[in-house]
């Protein structure tokens, strides 16, 4: 194989937006810069995602200087969000983590996300990372914190993988599903140069200058069987994962990663595979 790369980063200002792929991207401990600090909750304070309104996946959020959002997405006018100036949280509901943390953003966004999902929705930010959600405590090192993300700061993918999983979907049932991009798995940083499933045995890993740990590997959800550009939903990945990548009752495709250092990456920086 070539020498491991970083292909791309992407980085998703809202969770289960559409976000954006810059050239290089700030590590913090908790994730990317501006990745995934604003979320969508339903009127009972519970995380609104793909999971259940596939539609958010033509909605767009560019990061804006200072932390604000600009929404886009189709029928509806662009809305320019600045970070909440309230000092009143309000509690919501992640998968199984309560997070106090959360700044509501004003009425304007609440009409524009509500009338684009046609449900009442709000939008809501994580003011302080450092403090607000833990990493789950079985795979955490002691004050390690997380930000909107489905559970560890930052998802790795792999180019080799998604061309081995694509050459078992082309053999599948619904091979007409198939090849599929790599924005299904909506990942944080995408490395070339490794062979298909290499990523399953790294535990420590260098990109650039910024080191990360891979405490487990990344169980994969129905978002990932989500057209990303046209919110149409299919059979595959799942169906092929379920049959090829089930470990640990979970499908899998994907590592997590936890930083071990802050610094910025940079497309092009070279991926070294470190020792435990």
């Amino acid at each position: 194989m070539g020498h491991a790369q970083l292909q791309s980063i992407h980085v998703h200002p809202v969770k289960a937006f559409r976000g954006t792929s810059p050239p290089e991207a700030a590590v913090e401990p908790w994730g990317l810069a501006g990745d995934r600090r604003w979320m969508l909750i339903d009127d009972g304070g519970k995380v609104v995602t793909q999971r259940q309104r596939p539609r958010l996946a033509l909605a767009a959020a560019e990061l804006l200087p200072g932390g604000g959002v600009r929404l886009t997405a189709p029928g509806m006018d662009p809305l320019t969000v600045p970070v909440p100036r309230t000092p009143d949280t309000v509690p919501v509901e992640l998968f199984r983590d309560k997070v106090e943390a959360a700044l509501p953003e004003d009425d304007a966004a609440h009409t524009w996300c509500s009338t684009y999902l046609g449900a009442e929705t709000r939008l809501v930010y994580m003011a302080d990372p450092a403090t607000s959600r833990p990493v789950d405590p079985e795979y955490a090192l002691p004050g390690e914190t997380v930000s909107f993300a489905d559970g560890y700061p930052l998802l790795l993918t792999t180019t080799g993988s998604l061309d081995a999983l694509n050459s078992l979907i082309a053999q599948g049932d619904h091979a007409n599903e198939g090849p599929l991009p790599m924005n299904r798995f909506r990942p944080n940083v995408v490395v070339s140069g490794t062979a298909a499933w290499a990523e399953d045995d790294w535990s420590r890993i260098a990109i650039g200058e910024v080191t990360f740990r891979l405490p487990k590997k990344s169980g994969r959800c129905v978002v990932t069987t989500t057209d990303q550009a046209t919110a149409e939903r299919g059979r595959e990945p799942l169906l092929t994962l379920g049959r090829h990548r089930r470990m640990g009752g979970k499908l899998v495709f994907g590592q997590n990663l936890v930083p071990l250092s802050r610094g910025t990456i940079r497309v092009g920086d070279p991926v070294t595979i470190l020792p435990d």
